[in-house]
């Protein structure tokens, strides 16, 4: 009988900021980083899951000190019944008495539990020899249903709801298996507009974008309204008007002044305006929406768990959900969210403007097309092109379109090398300046 016997936390760092990569109106000089964990067993198999927490630096202090707190949870017990039962050890963790007097369910503690959940998924995908979204869009609506968390929802989505969507998507989950396998999902691309680029790299930046095959870029806005209007006809003027261009303020304004904002951009027909104001505030998202339609609002990148995000689609405060991949309880919550998106008929387009974000995903989106909503109308997976190369298995965007990954696993595990030369604060790229 295998147990698992290490729960290693990484502290991984990336020194975006010396380029203002990931550069916005919040986070002017991030530096994209991963706490990272290592999940490994005493089976001789050899494999081990791996996971992590996006944060864009100094957040990494505190969490992998909260990462590494967690391992009474999962020393010492067999490999087998926890990955045969994500679904209820993820509630023993997420629903623990004292851990959850930190939250509930939401904070330093809440995605440091995501964060082993996502490396227990990747662990369990690696030993079914399937990569995660088709290992998911494999199980059955019972199995599926029986990893949520409906603690809290059942005013909004009920078991039989999700069993009843899960149900229905199944008829033909085989053969969107094989479109998604053959065509790839719909991407989108930050990478032209982050905040510190010059007009210059912006307009050369969108031009490569919609050379590149795609049809929607994003541009960070909210720190100068004239510096924002200049950047959008740079932008609009580089890749013409048949080209979907949406903004993101990363929680800049107040709710009038956001309103007042797009109002002033609306000229350059913005697809979305993301993250408004607070993530928190989910009534002010629908004031928002209802001033600055037809102009989309999106969020979700920072909601703290699946009850914000039923309070918003209960509010009809967004229309396009963002989920992330390390912001919630991992793979399960997200599974919840989708779920709700699904029961309300907003689209998905999940967040991955981190370091790994894309990789991970791009399975939870591929996972929603196959066996949950059962589309891709409205939908795209952000792409930003950086630091992809220190994946084992990199994100892989053609022609505007995501390529369904086929490498077992959840494509959490970064480079041993990465990880030796990018750890904090010793490793040589850190140390040697």
């Amino acid at each position: 009988m295998a147990r698992f016997v290490s729960l290693e936390p990484i502290d991984v760092r990336f020194p975006t900021s010396r380029h203002l990569d990931g550069s916005d109106a919040m986070n002017p000089e991030p530096d994209y980083s991963a706490a990272y964990i290592v999940v490994s067993t005493d089976a001789d198999d050899g494999l081990e899951g791996h996971g992590f927490t996006f944060t864009t630096g100094r957040g990494n202090d505190v969490q992998t000190v909260a990462t590494a707190a967690l391992a009474p949870w999962l020393l010492g017990r067999d490999v087998d019944d926890v990955l045969d039962n994500l679904g209820p050890f993820g509630r023993e963790l997420t629903h623990d008495p004292q851990l959850r007097w930190l939250g509930p369910e939401k904070g330093v503690v809440h995605m440091a539990c995501g964060a082993l959940i996502n490396a227990l998924w990747d662990l369990r995908a690696k030993r079914a020899g399937l990569p995660l979204w088709q290992l998911l869009s494999r199980l059955s609506p019972e199995e599926i249903v029986e990893l949520v968390d409906f603690t809290y929802l059942t005013d909004a989505l009920t078991r039989d709801d999700a069993l009843a969507l899960l149900r229905n998507a199944g008829r033909t989950r085989a053969e969107r298996e094989q479109v998604l396998v053959e065509t790839g999902y719909p991407a989108y691309t930050t990478t032209p507009g982050w905040l510190g680029y010059d007009d210059a790299k912006l307009a050369r930046l969108s031009r490569e974008a919609v050379a590149d095959g795609f049809d929607l870029i994003k541009l960070k806005v909210g720190a100068s309204i004239d510096d924002d209007l200049r950047r959008m006809a740079v932008a609009r003027e580089a890749v013409g008007p048949g080209i979907r261009v949406a903004i993101d303020a990363n929680q800049r304004w107040e709710v009038d002044q956001a309103t007042a904002w797009v109002s002033r951009l609306s000229e350059y027909d913005p697809y979305w305006i993301e993250e408004p104001t607070s993530p928190d505030d989910i009534l002010g998202h629908a004031v928002i929406r209802a001033k600055v339609t037809p102009v989309r609002v999106a969020t979700g990148e920072h909601a703290h768990n699946r009850v914000m995000f039923k309070q918003f689609l209960q509010a009809g405060a967004i229309d396009i959900v963002q989920l992330d991949a390390s912001r919630v309880a991992g793979v399960n919550e997200n599974i919840a969210i989708l779920l709700l998106a699904a029961k309300f008929g907003v689209p998905v387009c999940p967040h991955a403007g981190g370091v790994g974000l894309c990789e991970v995903v791009r399975h939870l989106a591929m996972f929603d097309f196959v066996a949950v909503s059962a589309s891709m109308t409205g939908r795209y997976i952000e792409y930003v092109d950086h630091l992809h190369e220190h994946f084992l298995d990199p994100a892989v965007v053609t022609g505007g379109r995501y390529v369904a990954p086929s490498m077992p696993g959840a494509s959490t595990e970064m480079l041993a090398a990465s990880i030796r030369d990018h750890r904090y604060p010793d490793g040589p790229v850190w140390s040697e300046g």
